[in-house]
């Protein structure tokens, strides 16, 4: 992958993250699946594009990243399976 092409994986990481936290934002009740899962998106896509642009400290921010996400989406799945 070239670094231009990493910089536009990037931006689009960015924009999902950016776009996830607006969501959470803006809506009464966001719908935790998709704030987490567009959260886990972002920091893979991010994480791709540090991999050819190395920032270490980046990078280990978007593994944490993901760690939440994803620990966010076991919530939000074991929540859903407890209602009845």
């Amino acid at each position: 992958m070239t670094s231009g092409t990493a910089n536009i994986v990037g931006f689009a990481g960015m924009l999902c993250i950016v776009s996830a936290y607006g969501y959470l934002t803006a809506r009464e009740a966001p719908n935790p699946f998709v704030v987490h899962s567009v959260n886990l998106l972002g920091a893979g896509l991010l994480a791709i594009s540090l991999t050819v642009n190395t920032n270490l400290p980046s990078l280990v921010l978007e593994g944490i990243w993901a760690c939440v996400a994803i620990w966010g989406l076991v919530k939000a799945a074991a929540a859903r399976r407890s209602v009845p």
